[in-house]
């Protein structure tokens, strides 16, 4: 069964570069806007779907970018089809991210503590 996680494994990572490059050079969705990361992805063992988990920052409107991958999923995923060279090509399934926004979050509130416990000292 290992073996089988490291080609999950190799697929996930295959799938999250080749989806970056689709999102930032080709889709041309106007109500996508911001930049996206995808931070990860997930696809299952029968490789059937894929959950694509994707950070947005400093998007016009968030719900909008979002609904917006979601209608252009049937495209990314056919030119998913044309880059990764498998029998099938998973539907993909968009989630939220916002690991990264409450990274940021955490940081700010570490930088307003910090000054005040240098001053302390």
């Amino acid at each position: 069964m290992p073996e089988n996680q490291n080609r999950l494994g190799r697929i996930d990572e295959q799938y999250r570069k080749e989806i970056s490059q689709i999102l930032n050079y080709e889709l041309k969705n106007p109500n996508v806007t911001g930049l996206i990361s995808v931070t990860k992805v997930k696809v299952t063992n029968d490789l059937k779907f894929a959950k694509v988990y994707v950070s947005i920052l400093n998007s016009k409107n968030l719900k909008d970018t979002l609904a917006g991958l979601k209608k252009s999923a049937g495209f990314i995923r056919s030119e998913l089809a044309k880059r990764v060279n498998l029998r099938n090509t998973p539907e993909i399934i968009f989630e939220l991210d916002d690991s990264l926004e409450y990274g940021a979050r955490i940081d700010s509130i570490l930088k307003e503590i910090m000054p005040k416990k240098e001053e302390e000292k």
